[in-house]
């Protein structure tokens, strides 16, 4: 028993002092852990090893486009990785970023890349580095037209140094995907040297020679009167004339009356000759073009804009144009030029649009806004290119979404009362009524009731513009429960049955299938629905309720 309290007592004071020792040592080296009449206070610091692990992530983890470290990388058909949010970005703005090494990505088919996703968490959590947040997508879309606009000043600089005579297009791929045939025919596009005269596009069915009609449309689609126009095939080698060299070189001089020239002698070339359009679209011709169309002599900017336009109608052109950073000017152009600026500038933004590649893009360098109040233009050739411009740009939701946020629907709505270029009108809000936020805007500016008066007059007459009119009603009628409440109290019903019987084919079927909607058993429908909470949340004002 002695023996054991004995050992006991020894191994306790070794303990004690083990602990004391630790204590001084402690103390000696973290002079801050204990202070004057307080007890012990440790604070914990890194090790010199823990710190050296926060470093810089590989090379391979970081996104080439944006630089940061990847939140969700992403395989692109070319066997690159970047982050999610760039390549979308760049498709968005329709442009392809040169990498490091020469190479160009396709970003035809996107997969995620599981495996370096986990790889670099794994990263993050051994380097004590935060996990990555996918980036902002407008400030990637911000960045990437950043360095869109460094590289084609690049290009430009580089092409500048080249050979004259040779010219290699490289924008081959670009084009693969697109038909044959445009969808529009631009004959009535080219410019002429003087101001163009005013004519219609189409065969007007409305009354007194207003604003013309629409073409006949399927919904959601183009409409059926644009015939295809043949169009030349690429070039490789584009070989320029002397009197093409003499043009290009007017163009770059520091006299304005030879500027002047040259602008003039370009825009009769271009509409004269439609088989060198493709050729001299140069990225040098395009980089001088950029600075005449926001020239402050109003003769030079006129001409640019307008051989711009006869450019534009060649559809090897098209996103060449688009690419060379041409479109902010022409916004400018649209949002100060003079009235004969504002014309040419609103048929190049048209002629540019039709191309799907371009529509997206040109949505987002800030065309839509401009051209919406152009509309209301005195001249009928820009309201009318403007108009144009504005439905083939609403074909793509990201478009139609702007549009919508831009009030684009109370505009539209009354230029419909007043009998503004409704079938014009009608092309576009057939579009905005795709996606539901159209639809509900539509639906709050009166719409159908506008619509229902329209059908129910003479106004309209028949045909094409008739047939817009239903098939916007028809692209209404996905609007659920809120468009049946608003559609019987305008009293669409009896309206249709109407046109049911004098309709063109393409307008009985969507009327038929609007009353096939509508023709729900009433009385059912009625014991189902609570119209007073149906007003209490807005949908319906007390007018717009069945009669009970």
């Amino acid at each position: 028993m002695g023996k054991n309290m004995e050992f006991q007592d020894a191994v306790s004071f070794v303990v004690q002092g083990s602990l004391q020792k630790n204590r001084v040592s402690h103390k000696a080296t973290e002079s801050d852990a204990v202070t004057s009449g307080r007890k012990w206070k440790i604070f914990y610091r890194p090790s010199s090893t823990f710190a050296s692990k926060k470093k810089q992530p590989p090379e391979e983890f970081l996104c080439p486009i944006l630089g940061s470290l990847m939140a969700d990388p992403v395989i692109v058909s070319s066997g690159h990785t970047f982050e999610r949010v760039s390549v979308q970005a760049c498709k968005t703005i329709n442009f392809t970023p040169r990498l490091s090494d020469g190479s160009t990505p396709d970003f035809s088919t996107v997969i995620p890349n599981l495996a370096l996703k986990s790889a670099i968490a794994k990263w993050c959590h051994n380097s004590a580095n935060l996990l990555p947040e996918p980036p902002d997508v407008a400030s990637s879309e911000k960045f990437v037209l950043s360095l869109m606009t460094r590289n084609q000043k690049t290009d430009s600089s580089i092409q500048n140094k080249t050979e004259s005579q040779k010219v290699v297009i490289t924008e081959e791929e670009l084009i693969q995907g697109m038909k044959e045939n445009p969808p529009v025919n631009f004959n009535h596009a080219a410019t002429e040297v003087n101001r163009r005269p005013a004519h219609p596009y189409w065969n007007s069915e409305e009354s007194a020679g207003s604003s013309p009609a629409s073409p006949p449309m399927q919904l959601s689609t183009r409409p059926s009167c644009y015939s295809s126009a043949s169009s030349s095939e690429i070039e490789v080698i584009v070989h320029c004339s002397p009197e093409e060299e003499n043009i290009l070189a007017k163009l770059r001089s520091s006299q304005v009356s030879e500027i002047d020239e040259a602008a003039i002698s370009l825009r009769k070339l271009t509409k004269t000759r439609e088989d060198t359009r493709a050729q001299i679209c140069s990225p040098r011709l395009l980089s001088v073009l950029r600075s005449l169309v926001v020239s402050k002599y109003a003769n030079i900017q006129v001409n640019a804009v307008a051989a711009l336009v006869n450019l534009s109608l060649e559809k090897v052109n098209k996103v060449k144009i688009l690419r060379s950073g041409i479109v902010p000017p022409l916004v400018d152009a649209l949002k100060g030029g003079c009235p004969e600026v504002q014309e040419h500038a609103s048929g190049a933004i048209f002629s540019l649009a039709v191309h799907d590649d371009n529509k997206t893009a040109i949505g987002v360098l800030g065309a839509l806004p401009p051209l919406l109040h152009l509309l209301q233009s005195e001249n009928e050739r820009t309201r009318n290119d403007s108009a144009l411009a504005l439905y083939h740009l609403s074909l793509v939701q990201s478009n139609r979404t702007k549009m919508i946020k831009l009030g684009s629907v109370p505009t539209l709505t009354s230029m419909l009362k007043s009998g503004k270029m409704r079938g014009h009108v009608l092309l576009i809000l057939c579009n905005l009524a795709s996606c539901g936020d159209g639809r509900a805007a539509m639906l709050d500016a009166q719409a159908v009731e506008c619509l229902v008066g329209l059908l129910s007059g003479s106004e309209l007459g028949s045909g094409s513009t008739r047939e817009s009119c239903v098939a916007v009603l028809y692209a209404l009628s996905h609007g659920g429960l809120r468009f049946k409440a608003v559609a019987r109290a305008a009293g669409v019903v009896e309206v249709l049955k109407k046109e049911e019987k004098v309709g063109s084919e393409r307008a009985r079927e969507k009327v038929k299938r609007i009353l096939e909607m509508m023709r729900v058993k009433e009385e059912a429908e009625e014991d189902d629905v609570d119209w007073e909470a149906l007003l209490d949340s807005g949908l319906c004002s007390l007018s717009q309720l069945p009669e009970l």
